[in-house]
């Protein structure tokens, strides 16, 4: 074998291996790309049920607003049912 053979023999050798490193280096980004896929979609389904989560949040804050706007109005009302009854007791006697 001559010197130019052994140099390409070692040459190919090489890049079969440089070959298969690169196969295995393109197996582990598609796998890293399918992860990141998954995650993604895990992230968005996370998303969605935070969204739905706050809704009932607002609705329930809505509700409590509701309730204590009704809660001042009645003390409005009976504040002024007893100054009614205040001046009234005033004014009858």
């Amino acid at each position: 074998m001559t010197e130019q053979e052994k140099i390409n023999a070692d040459v190919q050798m090489k890049l079969a291996m440089q070959d298969a490193k690169f196969a295995v280096f393109m197996q582990e980004l598609q796998q890293q790309r399918e992860d990141i896929r998954e995650i993604r979609q895990d992230m968005k389904a996370m998303q969605a049920n935070l969204d739905a989560k706050i809704d009932s949040m607002g609705k329930h804050v809505r509700n409590l607003s509701i309730t204590a706007m009704a809660a001042v109005g009645g003390m409005f009302v009976a504040v002024g049912a007893m100054v009614a009854t205040v001046i009234y007791t005033i004014l009858k006697s």
